[in-house]
């Protein structure tokens, strides 16, 4: 059986809710907290193969950073990413990953599409 991981932030409600959500169905997930610990551009390419998604989808728009700094910008997916690596509370949570697939956990009914 694969182990379940979950990309975390511990400060957003989201997340909070996407960790529950598997805590209450007997899952003790692997918790990533990637405001610690980052990603390296690799990791977060894999991930967004894994979530089948550009690199633009996995990026909070609601951010400050984005919307001063990268609203509007034409940018490759490899800048999106070297961005995302940079800048991890752009990147959208909780990620739960099973194998080889992964979900965007919200709302985290969603995280049923890998278990």
């Amino acid at each position: 059986m694969s182990t379940i991981k979950i990309y975390h932030n511990p400060r957003c409600q989201k997340s909070r809710e996407g960790l529950k959500y598997l805590e209450e169905k007997g899952i003790q997930p692997a918790v990533i907290d990637y405001m610690k610990s980052s990603l390296g551009e690799n990791e977060i390419s894999e991930i967004i193969g894994m979530l089948k998604i550009k690199p633009i989808e996995l990026v909070r728009t609601q951010e400050e950073f984005y919307r001063k700094e990268l609203k509007n910008k034409s940018l490759s997916d490899g800048e999106w990413i070297k961005i995302l690596a940079q800048n991890p509370r752009l990147i959208k949570r909780p990620i739960v990953i099973k194998g080889k697939k992964a979900v965007w956990g919200d709302p985290p009914g969603k995280i049923d599409d890998v278990l």
